[in-house]
């Protein structure tokens, strides 16, 4: 491995006029990695299917917006990029190009063209200082990728068509970044290492690496929960609040836990019984939030922050809303 050039998997969503049966569906987790998640966590391939998401594979840009602003999608440590695709076509339904990314050798599978599937070799992540700064690089290649394509390049290895309207439809000086976990952790640092990045959103994720001392001076949100790791049980995660310069507000999501944020809120409920989990601890990682609000907030609140942000509209982080009683506000 120490020999192999390292290669990213990444996804780009977007707005389209194509509609459903125009184009392939793109799948939730392709067949082959499907098979070897399942396996991995102990599910059993055969026992949940995660079916087709709304994305339609190759369909062309809708460039009736003009030119739309991009979101990077960082997931957290030992997970794959679809677990958060429910926020992500969100996002691309509501006129940004999303980009999503999977960390080889830290995504639990990344599946590569013509089924060759690539697995984190020691498990699970240890090195966190690592990973991150491994991440960042990642970021910053891809924000470079996305710089060749917007100048009409095709950054793909295998020279894969690109989708009709791409090439110029992204406006790189509206960037932003969103991560879970680790992910989070991910965006905080990329936005300290590249100045492209405008505004990011850290879901249930801590500071970690030169940019907790150092601090942000652009947009930053902070999403915790009420238990382990969220802001008032955290100091890492105070220090890196403290020091933040820029609009900053800080957000909890009120009976959820660590992963009630992405798919992972869905999933786990439906998944991991197969895997002999028990409701008590299920009930540990999802929290108590219903399903649905949790998604709900998915929906709302990442989509609220980069409109403002990168589009300077919107009042759902002004303050507290009847509509979701469940956020509790601190600036």
């Amino acid at each position: 491995m120490a020999t192999e050039k390292r290669e990213l998997m990444v996804s780009l969503w977007y707005p389209t006029n194509a509609h459903e049966g125009d184009y392939p569906s793109a799948p939730w987790l392709p067949r082959v990695a499907t098979d070897s998640y399942l396996d991995g966590v102990g599910v059993g391939s055969g026992n949940v299917a995660f079916g087709d998401t709304r994305g339609l594979v190759g369909a062309p840009v809708d460039r009736s917006r003009g030119n739309l602003p991009v979101v990077l999608y960082s997931p957290g440590a030992n997970a794959s990029r679809a677990f958060g695709t429910g926020v992500v076509q969100e996002l691309a339904s509501r006129g940004y190009v999303v980009v999503t990314v999977d960390h080889t050798y830290d995504a639990a599978v990344v599946e590569f063209p013509g089924n060759r599937v690539v697995t984190n070799p020691d498990g699970e992540i240890t090195d966190y200082d690592k990973a991150v700064s491994v991440r960042v690089d990642d970021t910053r290649f891809v924000l470079d990728q996305l710089e060749l394509l917007e100048s009409g390049s095709n950054p793909d290895v295998d020279g894969a068509a690109l989708p009709t309207g791409l090439p110029g439809a992204l406006d790189l000086t509206r960037i932003g970044m969103m991560g879970h976990s680790l992910g989070a952790a991910s965006t905080a640092s990329a936005m300290y290492a590249d100045g492209r990045i405008k505004a990011g959103m850290g879901l249930d994720g801590g500071g970690v690496g030169p940019v907790v001392e150092g601090g942000l001076d652009r947009p930053f949100l902070v999403v915790d929960t009420e238990g382990k790791g969220g802001k008032s049980t955290n100091p890492v995660l105070q220090k890196f609040w403290s020091n933040l310069r820029g609009w900053r507000l800080n957000l909890t999501l009120q009976g959820a836990a660590h992963h009630s944020f992405g798919d992972d809120a869905q999933l786990i409920p439906i998944a991991l019984p197969f895997a002999g989990v028990s409701s008590e601890d299920i009930q540990e990682m999802v929290g108590t939030i219903p399903t649905d609000r949790a998604l709900a907030f998915q929906r709302a609140y990442p989509l609220a922050f980069f409109d403002l942000q990168l589009r300077g509209v919107g009042h759902l982080l002004d303050g507290t809303s009847a509509d979701f009683p469940e956020v509790a506000y601190s600036r």
